[in-house]
């Protein structure tokens, strides 16, 4: 069971996440049981981790360097950083931006939060509008 102590809105929770199963969880909250549904199955990788230790010089040798890869190109996709609403877009598809430039306001948790060119381009197109939640992770603008 994994205990946490959380601040919300200024109030102290306890919180303690007992059993988990495919979809759904028990959860207590400041003594109270509830049972948590959700939305996709919970799946665990069942693939058994096997590791192989040696020392032999052939073995070694036989290991081929990992090369780092070259950097994308085309398309640089900014994603949602967190859970949230879009308060305003403040730009335009076609328009030049440059990575840190600020291209949408999210807020989250009650604050304003600044999204920003990840890199420097074009404004190829806008995934998102004024009044959408998204979710962490999701593509809110891509830059080529």
């Amino acid at each position: 069971m994994k205990e946490y102590k959380l601040v919300i809105n200024g109030n102290n929770y306890n919180v303690a996440i007992g059993d988990v199963e495919e979809t759904s969880a028990t959860v207590e909250v400041n003594g109270t049981s509830y049972t948590v549904e959700f939305e996709k199955p919970i799946t665990k990788s069942t693939a058994p981790i096997k590791i192989i230790k040696t020392t032999s010089p052939a073995a070694v040798s036989s290991v081929k360097p990992i090369t780092p890869m070259a950097p994308a190109t085309g398309s640089s996709p900014v994603k949602s950083p967190l859970p949230g609403v879009i308060l305003e877009v403040k730009c335009a598809v076609g328009d030049t931006v440059k990575k840190g430039d600020v291209i949408l306001i999210l807020e989250a948790m009650k604050m304003e939060n600044v999204i920003e060119a990840t890199a420097n381009g074009k404004i190829e197109s806008i995934q998102v509008s004024k009044g959408d939640s998204v979710l962490e992770g999701d593509t809110l603008v891509v830059i080529g």
